[in-house]
């Protein structure tokens, strides 16, 4: 029976996965999702196109959040400065758009350095204060900018081409979204097992004793704000290429919120529960549609007039629930069933 408790050598301390198995179920998830252009539609492939794509910001702010345990409510700032260059530098200076995707990210994380180094003194409430506070500067800077980003008018996009061919349709960004979801997925995964992320959790389990050890707090904590950032900027330039048109609106603080709630209920500084939060989150309106649409008529009616309230209650239904039922998130949740089907028929 696997305990996967104990580990004899560094090697399997530091493992990608403690089991081979592990690479085959992967690769059959990855097939299956792989095969949904083949069952889903249009609205379908868009759903989840939007969900890899976000996955890839909620990994990023994971990273800083649940893993180095810094909250920050400034992901709608660093998405709204992604989506923007990737416009700009597609739109304005005729960058490859496949190029300017991970240039958007290094804007990105360049631009953490602004509210980063300020507040690296900062924790809890104030550090999120200050993220938040990030956000709104980052709005009306797009708003007053309008030789730059056209102001509140917004810009067109260009669509990603590669080897000549124009990416326009839902399928084929499908695909260019779960190849970068998976790219990224194993980026974050190497970086946890890395010393970094080793150091990152040190200095949220404990910073004083992370500082004792030879961890440099400061450093550290501004590579978690660029990786971060870096993440999400990528995910913002995505979102421009998915909806081939960006205005600053669609990137209200509401995003934010959303993000923090995506890592909560996933289960912080874990990567799949990153995923199933993301997953979880995006779904639920979905989810609501369809059990008003069983209803009847006035319930529709109501879903439709009335969205952003149910939503925003919903979120804080969620929220609720997980953190007084399973604060680990669904990854806890995954765990405990995991663990009862190895250890069956000897599970408690």
């Amino acid at each position: 029976m696997r305990t996967q408790t104990y580990k004899t050598n560094y090697a399997e301390l530091v493992a990608l996965t403690p089991h081979a198995s592990n690479w085959a179920w992967a690769l059959m998830g990855l097939l299956i999702v792989a095969c949904a252009p083949l069952i889903l539609g249009s609205h379908g492939l868009n759903i989840l196109s939007v969900i890899f794509v976000m996955a890839i910001g909620i990994l990023g702010l994971n990273l800083l959040t649940g893993v180095t345990g810094l909250i920050s409510l400034g992901h709608a700032g660093f998405l709204l400065i992604g989506a923007y260059s990737q416009a700009i530098l597609t739109t304005d200076y005729h960058f490859p758009a496949w190029l300017a995707i991970f240039a958007s990210g290094l804007v990105a994380a360049l631009a953490s350095l602004v509210v980063g180094i300020p507040s690296l003194r900062l924790k809890g409430l104030y550090l999120a204060i200050t993220t938040l506070a990030f956000t709104f500067i980052v709005r009306h800077i797009v708003l007053f900018a309008e030789n730059i980003t056209r102001g509140s008018e917004g810009m067109a996009v260009e669509p990603l081409k590669i080897l000549g061919y124009a990416i326009k349709s839902d399928m084929p960004f499908f695909y260019v979204a779960l190849i970068m979801l998976v790219f990224f997925i194993l980026i974050t995964l190497n970086i946890m097992r890395s010393r970094i992320g080793r150091a990152w959790l040190a200095v949220r389990d404990h910073d004083i004793a992370a500082r004792a050890m030879g961890i440099n707090l400061m450093r550290y904590k501004l590579l978690a704000f660029m990786v971060s950032a870096f993440y999400t900027g990528v995910a913002g330039s995505l979102v421009a290429l998915q909806t081939r048109y960006i205005n600053v609106d669609t990137f209200s603080i509401l995003i934010s919120i959303e993000a923090l709630a995506m890592i909560i209920v996933g289960g912080m500084g874990r990567v799949h529960g990153a995923l199933l939060g993301t997953v979880l989150i995006l779904l639920l309106p979905e989810l609501l549609n369809f059990s008003f649409s069983i209803a009847g008529d006035r319930f529709t009616t109501l879903m439709a007039d009335r969205i952003y309230e149910i939503k925003g209650l919903m979120y804080g239904v969620v929220i609720l629930l997980f953190l007084r039922l399973e604060p680990e998130g669904l990854a806890g949740i995954w765990r405990k069933a995991k663990r009862f089907w190895v250890h069956w028929p000897l599970s408690q």
